[in-house]
């Protein structure tokens, strides 16, 4: 599967961007949403999967992730930004089916979009 990861841009903390993740074709599967700031680790940001939907620590009741299974996309609703945000922000699947503790982690998904920028300021 190719994943298309898009809507990344400028913004004022406090406001709002929505992400989304264009998948070649569709999946049920696990659809997650990384982050990389520069000089710092990769960090989970959200996934959703037939199970539900999961988010890490530092965007919980900031960030939403839905999925529009007609169109093939995963979308990111970002609110609140904070300039911590700020980061490259990556869509990813894996294989197949994995467990729902593996899904905050990156080595267990196995196709990844390109990347899209984000960046907050004050």
């Amino acid at each position: 599967v190719q994943l298309q990861a898009s809507g990344g841009g400028w913004v004022q903390a406090g406001g709002s961007l929505r992400l989304s993740c264009a998948a070649s074709r569709l999946t049920l599967s696990t659809t997650g949403w990384f982050r990389q700031a520069p000089g710092k680790d990769r960090e989970f940001v959200a996934a959703i999967s037939r199970s539900g939907k999961v988010y890490g620590d530092s965007v919980k009741g900031r960030f939403a992730i839905s999925r529009d299974n007609a169109k093939n996309v995963v979308y990111l609703q970002m609110n609140s930004l904070k300039i911590e945000d700020t980061a490259v922000y990556y869509c990813a699947e894996p294989r197949g089916v994995i467990a729902w503790g593996l899904i905050p982690k990156g080595g267990a998904y196995d196709f990844w979009g390109q990347g899209t920028q984000v960046t907050v300021s004050s």
